[in-house]
């Protein structure tokens, strides 16, 4: 697994949208006892903080302790930095798994075997995530397609395509049900989309071959003052037995 954003640890917790409360209530629909979630891939705690409310204890995990560092401390939550990949958790052992924003980077094969063996019977695992945004002012709108598809073009790990398919194309060997289309929606001023657009690995990648700033026309675009955003995120989820 690929440890892009240690780095940027402080501002993938700042810039990073949170997820809305209609997800975590689709998949909790399905789980049938909430003693043990496990939140894997957890980084700084996005997706951990919706799930502490609701069960009696959460494991979350990531790769990187740095964005561990930056989650929230909640007293029935337990940050392990370790891969997705590798864990020494009892088998049966929890009620439901999630991955939000994540599964693209793992070993499928490897991690699945180790979901099935960790995840106790009629449990549920869960893969969430978000695709492209969308801004509802077309001119800025169109200048972040152009940065996605033409600037970024060739500077996208692998992996994204995963999420440019809304994760249809990713192996779910598991008893899937049916979710909903659902959408996140923000009002955000131009600082914090592009803070956002900064935690994109492309941009980082970008950034190291060339040097000129990627985001030049947008911030251009954006000088404005006192201006508020309208920006829509696709969700993606998959919820499986």
């Amino acid at each position: 697994m690929k440890d892009l954003f240690s780095s940027q640890s402080q501002l993938y917790q700042k810039a990073r949208p949170n997820y809305p409360q209609s997800v975590i209530n689709e998949i909790l629909k399905h789980v049938e006892h909430k003693e043990l979630a496990w939140d894997c891939g957890a980084g700084s705690g996005q997706f951990t903080q919706l799930l502490s409310p609701y069960f009696s204890n959460v494991i979350a995990t990531d790769l990187s302790q740095q964005q561990l560092d930056q989650a929230p401390v909640l007293s029935n939550v337990q940050y392990l930095a370790q891969p997705a990949e590798e864990n020494d958790f009892p088998s049966a052992y929890f009620d439901l798994i999630t991955v939000a924003q994540a599964i693209h980077w793992f070993n499928f094969d490897i991690f699945y075997k180790e979901v099935k063996r960790v995840l106790k019977p009629n449990g549920v695992f869960a893969v969430v995530g978000y695709g492209l945004l969308e801004i509802k002012d077309v001119r800025v709108n169109d200048l972040v397609q152009k940065l996605y598809y033409q600037t970024l073009k060739d500077y996208w790990d692998v992996e994204r395509k995963s999420i440019d398919e809304e994760y249809l194309t990713i192996p779910f060997p598991f008893q899937e049900i049916d979710a909903p289309k659902l959408s996140m929606e923000y009002s955000w001023s131009a600082a914090q989309l592009l803070d956002y657009l900064n935690t994109w690995s492309a941009i980082k990648h970008y950034k190291k071959k060339n040097e000129d700033d990627p985001l030049a026309r947008l911030k251009m675009a954006l000088t404005e003052q006192d201006v508020s955003y309208k920006i829509e995120f696709p969700i993606l989820l998959r919820i499986g037995r």
